[in-house]
C-alpha cells in the first residue's frame, strides 16, 4: 500500500515551489561538482607533468647509453605537499627499465595526436599494488654525441588526495545548498499560509452560517483570485433561495388544494348518510370528486418529476413528432368522445435534444387542455415542423391550435403559476397545473411556450399553443435517433 501525500492547497502549492528548487539545486551541485573535480584533476595533471620533466631533464646520454640518477632531494621536492603516495618509472630509448619502481605497469597506450599541453604526454588512470593511480607517460628526447632518441618517464599519483578534496567541496557544496532550500521551504511556507489566510477566512465564513442563512456572502479584502469563488457561491445560494421559496410556496398552495377535495369529499359523505341526496347520486358526486383528485397529485407528482429527470437523466436526440403521436393515441377517446375535426401535422422528423417523457407530458397537458377548450364537433390541429430563428441555429415547433373561445390578457398572465385556473364557467375540472408543468419543461429543455389568440383579446377565435425548443443537428440526430415511422392521425 503506497503512502500518498495530502491532496491540500498548501501541499500543491509547497511542492510546485520547493520541488523544482531543489531539482534545479541538486543538477546544479551535481554540475559544480563536476566542473571542480575537473578543475582539481586538471591542477594535479600539471604537478604530474612538472614532476615528469623533472625526471626527464636528468637524463644524461653516455656513450651508447642513457643514464638517470635522480637524487633524494629532487624526490622530496615533487613529494612535498603531497598527502598521496607517488611513484615512477623511467625506461630507455630502447624500453629498457633504467630507474624507479619496476613493477609499475609500463605504458602501452596510443601517444595522443594532439595534446593538451606543449609536450608529448599522456595521463590516464591505472592499478597498480591494488590501488587506483593518475599516470602521466611523458616522451622525453635526448640526444647526446652517439645516442639519440627518446625515453619514457612515466609518473604515477594515487588518487586518495584527489578523493579527498573532491568530496569535501561535494559535501560542502550540499550542505550550502541543503541550507539554502531549508530556507526557501520556510519562506515559501509563511508565504503560502499568509496567502490562503482569506480561503481560510471564506471557509470559516461559511461554516459558521447558519443553515437557513442563503443571503450573500460579505468578505472584505478578498483577493482578486478569490472573488470569482464568492460570486458564485453567491449565485449559488441565491438560486437555491428561490428554489427553496418555490417548493415552500408549492407545498403551502399543495396541501390547500388538496384538502378542498377532501373536505368535499367528506360533505358529500355526510349528506349521503343524511338522506338528503339519493345513493346513486352521492356515489356519482364521489366519483366526480375522487376523480378530480387522482388527477391533481398526478400533476403534482409530474410537477415534481420534472427537475428530477432533469437532473437524473442525461438528454437524448429525439423526433419531436413520436412523443406527440404517442400522446394523440393515448387520448384518442376523449377527442372521439366529443366528436373533433381533429388533424395531427408531424410528417417529417424534428429533431431536439430532451427527455421522452418530459416530451410526452408537456404535449399531454397542452392536447389535454385544448380538447377541454374545444367544443364539439370544432377543429383541432396539431404540427410539428421546423422554424427559422433570428440566430443560425433552426427552432423546433409543437403548436396546438383549438377552437375555444381563447383568453383574455388578465387570465393568460396568471395561466403558469400553480393552481390557477383559466376558466370562466366556474367549474374545478381543472387543476391549474398543467400550464405550469410546460413552463417548467419548456425550461429545463432550453425552450419557450406561448398561449397566442388567434383574431384578438375581445373576440378571440381560438387559441394557438406554441412551444418552441432548439433542435438537434442532423448529424448528431443520425447517429443516435430511431428511424422514423408514419402514423396515421386518430
Amino acid at each position: 500500500m503506497r503512502l500518498r501525500a495530502p491532496a491540500t492547497l498548501r501541499w500543491r502549492l509547497l511542492a510546485g515551489i520547493v520541488l523544482p528548487i531543489t531539482a534545479f539545486v541538486a543538477f546544479d551541485a551535481w554540475s559544480t561538482y563536476r566542473r571542480v573535480l575537473e578543475s582539481i584533476n586538471t591542477a594535479y595533471d600539471r604537478s604530474l607533468l612538472a614532476s615528469a620533466r623533472s625526471i626527464g631533464e636528468l637524463l644524461q646520454p653516455v656513450g651508447q647509453e642513457l643514464r638517470v640518477e635522480v637524487p633524494y632531494a629532487a624526490l622530496e621536492i615533487f613529494e612535498a605537499g603531497n598527502e598521496g603516495r607517488m611513484v615512477y618509472r623511467v625506461s630507455g630509448v630502447r624500453g629498457e627499465f633504467l630507474s624507479g619502481y619496476a613493477d609499475l605497469p609500463p605504458y602501452n597506450r596510443q601517444p595522443p595526436q594532439r595534446p593538451a599541453y606543449a609536450a608529448l604526454v599522456d595521463f590516464y588512470d591505472a592499478d597498480y599494488g591494488g590501488e587506483r593511480v593518475r599516470m602521466a607517460a611523458l616522451y622525453q628526447p635526448v640526444a647526446g654525441p652517439e645516442l639519440r632518441g627518446v625515453a619514457l618517464v612515466q609518473v604515477a599519483e594515487t588518487l586518495e588526495i584527489r578523493e579527498r578534496h573532491a568530496r569535501a567541496l561535494l559535501v560542502e557544496t550540499l550542505l550550502r545548498h541543503a541550507l539554502m532550500v531549508a530556507v526557501v521551504g520556510a519562506v515559501a511556507a509563511v508565504v503560502v499560509a499568509r496567502a490562503l489566510r482569506p480561503v481560510n477566512q471564506l471557509r470559516d465564513a461559511v461554516s459558521e452560517r447558519d443553515e437557513r442563512d442563503l443571503s450573500a456572502l460579505v468578505t472584505p479584502g478578498l483577493p482578486t483570485e478569490l472573488r470569482p469563488v464568492t460570486t458564485a457561491m453567491n449565485d449559488l445560494m441565491a438560486r437555491l433561495a428561490g428554489l427553496i421559496a418555490h417548493q415552500r410556496q408549492f407545498v403551502r398552495d399543495a396541501s390547500h388544494q388538496l384538502r378542498t377535495p377532501l373536505a368535499v369529499l367528506k360533505t358529500q359523505v355526510q349528506n349521503g348518510l343524511s338522506g338528503h341526496v339519493g345513493e346513486r347520486e352521492t356515489l356519482q358526486a364521489m366519483h366526480g370528486t375522487i376523480d378530480r383528485a387522482i388527477r391533481l397529485a398526478n400533476q403534482m407528482l409530474a410537477l415534481a418529476k420534472v427537475e428530477q429527470v432533469h437532473q437524473q437523466d442525461a438528454p437524448q436526440t429525439l423526433d419531436l413528432c413520436e412523443p406527440v403521436r404517442e400522446v394523440a393515441l393515448d387520448l384518442a377517446p376523449l377527442i372521439a368522445d366529443k366528436e373533433l375535426d381533429f388533424e395531427l401535422e408531424a410528417d417529417q422528423p424534428v429533431w431536439i435534444e430532451g427527455h421522452a417523457w418530459m416530451l410526452r407530458e408537456l404535449t399531454r397537458n397542452l392536447l389535454h387542455n385544448a380538447i377541454r377548450a374545444t367544443p364539439a364537433g370544432a377543429p383541432l390541429v396539431v404540427s410539428v415542423d421546423s422554424v427559422a430563428s433570428s440566430s443560425a441555429a433552426p427552432l423546433a415547433r409543437l403548436r396546438v391550435r383549438d377552437s375555444g373561445p381563447g383568453l383574455d390578457a388578465a387570465r393568460r398572465a396568471h395561466l403558469y403559476e400553480p393552481f390557477h385556473t383559466g376558466t370562466t364557467s366556474g367549474t374545478t375540472s381543472g387543476s391549474g397545473l398543467g400550464l405550469a408543468i410546460c413552463r417548467q419543461i419548456c425550461e429545463r429543455l432550453g425552450g419557450e411556450i406561448q398561449l397566442v389568440n388567434r383574431g384578438s383579446d375581445t373576440a378571440p377565435g381560438g387559441l394557438d399553443a406554441i412551444v418552441t425548443l432548439p433542435a438537434a443537428t442532423p448529424a448528431t440526430a443520425s447517429t443516435t435517433a430511431p428511424p422514423h415511422a408514419t402514423q396515421s392521425t386518430p
